[in-house]
């Protein structure tokens, strides 16, 4: 009984991380590709691609309208979608002027923060520790480290804020079916980003060759992550899938290695293998 019960027990914890695995490799993707389109559009531009386009591709595909929203859902969907907005815009006006990695490295502190605020046992913060240890080694902290742009900077700790908000109001809607959710979510994000881009970039976000890029930019970066994070929001605590995207950082370098040419110390590659190691430590080590 207690091993079947524990055989049953592996799979419902494997399969929603495993979603947040494929969402943090799909939207770090995109963002390689997005950064590429930047001195076409701007970030603003990009995002304004990158939201509008899969909000029209999530509103066709799952017409949410179909289902009742419940009222007491509202106002949580419209935070849940401005941060989904707000974190877009701010994490492009990084990368702009810092490498991806380190970008998604600062950012990731905003889940760090809501792991701290949940956790309750003293094994969940040695975990958080050892994910600290390793974003003080990738961070330009020390006298040695090269130096970053402090716009790009404060754009990256601005969308970490945001994130641990999607986190929390994501949590409080994940009792909705997910693509209802993700999809009304999105059209919040919609309406604050792309009069932004709009006004930025013009007509030139109607440009052929702008949208075909934005269409691949859409659904790596927003239409498959959300879908797979809300489904990892529905079935983890909050500790849990803040450790988790602590990986982000590593998978944005290897994202920026791979498809931008961005290169990092041996140290900061030291930084990323003790994030996914906490990452991995709370996944194994948790009974939630």
């Amino acid at each position: 009984m207690t091993g079947a019960a524990a055989t049953s027990a592996r799979p419902s914890a494997l399969l929603p991380a495993l979603a947040l695995f494929g969402s943090m490799v799909s939207v770090n993707t995109g963002a390689a590709f997005a950064k590429g389109l930047f001195p076409l559009v701007g970030s603003e531009g990009v995002t304004a691609l990158r939201v509008g386009i899969a909000t029209i591709l999530l509103l066709a595909a799952f017409r949410p309208w179909r289902r009742p929203l419940a009222r007491a859902d509202m106002g949580n969907l419209l935070i849940y979608g401005l941060m989904l907005g707000l974190m877009n815009l701010l994490i492009y006006g990084a990368f702009k002027t810092i490498p991806i990695g380190v970008a998604v490295a600062i950012e990731v502190t905003g889940p760090l923060a809501v792991v701290i605020l949940h956790s309750r046992r003293a094994r969940d913060f040695a975990w958080v520790a050892c994910a600290v240890v390793g974003l003080y080694l990738l961070l330009p902290l020390r006298a040695q480290a090269a130096p970053l742009d402090p716009l790009g900077v404060a754009y990256a700790f601005g969308a970490a804020l945001c994130w641990a908000l999607y986190i929390v109001f994501g949590k409080r809607v994940a009792h909705m079916d997910g693509t209802q959710a993700v999809s009304w979510g999105m059209l919040a994000a919609c309406l604050l980003a792309l009069p932004l881009g709009v006004a930025h970039a013009g007509l030139t976000l109607l440009e052929p060759h702008v949208l075909a890029i934005g269409v691949v930019i859409a659904v790596l970066s927003s239409g498959i992550p959300y879908l797979l994070e809300m489904t990892a929001l529905r079935r983890l605590p909050h500790r849990v899938f803040g450790i988790l995207v602590s990986s982000s950082p590593a998978i944005g370098a290897l994202a920026g290695f791979v498809l931008l040419g961005e290169r990092l110390t041996g140290m900061q590659w030291l930084a990323m293998a003790l994030i996914i190691g906490a990452s991995a430590g709370s996944a194994a080590m948790s009974r939630d």
